[in-house]
């Protein structure tokens, strides 16, 4: 890579972070907030949860009487031709006759459900139904949280590692300037030059890389919002190492097993499996319904009659019929060919799947909590431990400078302390992330995951 091609990156780098510098700061609660409202996974869950909602007015309805009105109107004109042909003619004499009439009617008919096993059940499982729906919706606010907090993070540690390589780029350019002045009064020789410029196009390499990493992570953040979030807050030098309360593993484990939603959809999905057994086993038993009914009707006729001898005779007549009826209904099936006991061992084993599955979450409840727990716990001690090393690193890259000042170290030895520092400080700052994200896991696993919890990361962060 030419020098000036070298020039030209760091100015587009620059630019880039110059531009970024003039939009405010977002920080993780702002992020969160346009998430739920843009991110189509949550849409998607919404939506689910509000057609599920649905399913208790549809099963209350059987319970309720339905009423129903019917009307028509029929018009209906016949014409015959009566008497005897005369023979020779082929003339037809005697009377002939029209018969027109018209019919208009209207009905109300009311039917109610008395007992229906099946339909009770329904209804009973409706609210069940509801419940895991709403679980179900929670959980998927929760995955939101970490997806988004996990993409937010991700930007941030890429934007410190570009930030690292950067300064890596100009410290190993300072170096690279200073072996060429120092090659040209004869102090060193011509291999520490080539060593040095051999970091400084590593570096760029590193830069370069790290600058699709950032694009890669903002793309990752950009699919959750819906638009691209030009600069972010970070946690601030003070970031506080919070140990979990209850400090016990044992404790949030009890409290996952209670409230991590999960679980609860889990059970309430077994609750779910048990009433479908009952609504079939409901259909071996008789139903009793009302169904009452009134009509009312009018019938206009009119019959001509055309007779060559006693004339044209009209015979109108008007009938106007009504009246109600009402009946009740029991059914009792008797004999389905094995189609009602099919389904109730379907239902049976369904019910034995939900159980299992209950099992399943339980254990990966239990699992998901003590990692989570034991995650942030370490990662306390890590975050400490890394602080104190990217002290250490510091220490050891200024003596190295100092060394290959006074020629008591190579230029391989300060390019070997200022990647040991770069690596040691992208660790450190991943490390802060980490810590939040495993704590925000440990509450999301203990059911206690909520905006509140966005809200303390959120004041950790400093524009």
């Amino acid at each position: 890579m030419t020098p000036k091609t070298l020039r030209a990156f760091a100015l587009a780098a620059a630019a880039v972070f110059a531009s970024a510098d003039a939009f405010a700061q977002e920080g993780l609660l702002e992020i969160y907030q346009r998430a739920l409202q843009n991110d189509p996974a949550i849409r998607e869950a919404e939506a689910i949860f509000l057609a599920t909602s649905e399913v208790k007015p549809q099963a209350r309805s059987n319970l309720l009487p339905g009423l129903s009105l019917s009307a028509t109107r029929n018009h209906r004109f016949q014409e015959s031709t009566g008497g005897a042909v005369v023979p020779g003619t082929g003339e037809r004499v005697g009377s002939s006759s029209e018969f027109e009439s018209t019919q208009q009617s209207f009905g109300v008919n009311l039917t109610q459900s008395l007992f229906d096993w099946t339909q009770i059940t329904t209804l009973r499982q409706a609210d069940k139904r509801i419940a895991r729906a709403e679980a179900e919706l929670e959980i998927a606010r929760e995955q939101l949280l970490i997806r988004v907090a996990d993409a937010y993070f991700n930007v941030l540690a890429a934007e410190d590692t570009l930030r690292s390589q950067q300064a890596a780029r100009e410290a190993i350019g300072r170096q690279l300037e200073q072996a060429q002045r120092r090659y040209e009064v004869g102090l060193i020789a011509i291999t520490d030059v080539q060593e040095a410029q051999a970091g400084y196009d590593e570096a760029v390499a590193a830069e370069i890389q790290a600058q699709r990493l950032l694009s890669v992570a903002q793309e990752f953040l950009r699919e959750i919002v819906g638009e691209y979030v030009p600069e972010l807050a970070g946690p601030g030098d003070d970031l506080p190492l919070l140990t979990p309360e209850p400090a016990s593993p044992e404790q949030w484990v009890e409290t996952a097993l209670r409230q991590n939603l999960a679980l609860i959809s889990a059970r309430l999905n077994a609750d779910i499996a048990q009433d479908s057994i009952e609504i079939q086993r409901g259909a071996r038993l008789p139903t009793l319904s009302l169904s009452a009914g009134y009509t009312d009707s009018r019938q206009d006729q009119l019959a001509t009659i055309f007779d060559p001898q006693f004339g044209t005779r009209l015979n109108p007549s008007v009938t106007r019929p009504e009246g109600y009826n009402w009946s009740i209904d029991l059914r009792f099936p008797i004999f389905t060919g094995g189609f009602n006991s099919s389904r109730i061992r379907q239902s049976v084993y369904e019910h034995r799947a939900a159980l299992e599955a209950i099992e399943r979450v339980q254990r990966e409840t239990e699992r998901a909590t003590r990692d989570a727990y034991l995650s942030v716990i370490s990662e306390i001690s890590r975050v400490r431990a890394l602080a104190q090393a990217v002290e250490s690193a510091r220490t050891a890259l200024r003596a190295n400078e100092a060394g290959f000042e006074v020629g008591t170290r190579t230029t391989v030895d300060v390019l070997l302390a200022q990647n040991n520092l770069r690596q040691v400080e992208t660790t450190y700052a991943r490390s802060r992330y980490d810590y939040i994200l495993n704590l925000l896991r440990l509450q999301q696993a203990a059911g206690s995951l909520s905006i509140a919890s966005v809200e303390q990361v959120d004041s950790w962060l400093e524009p």
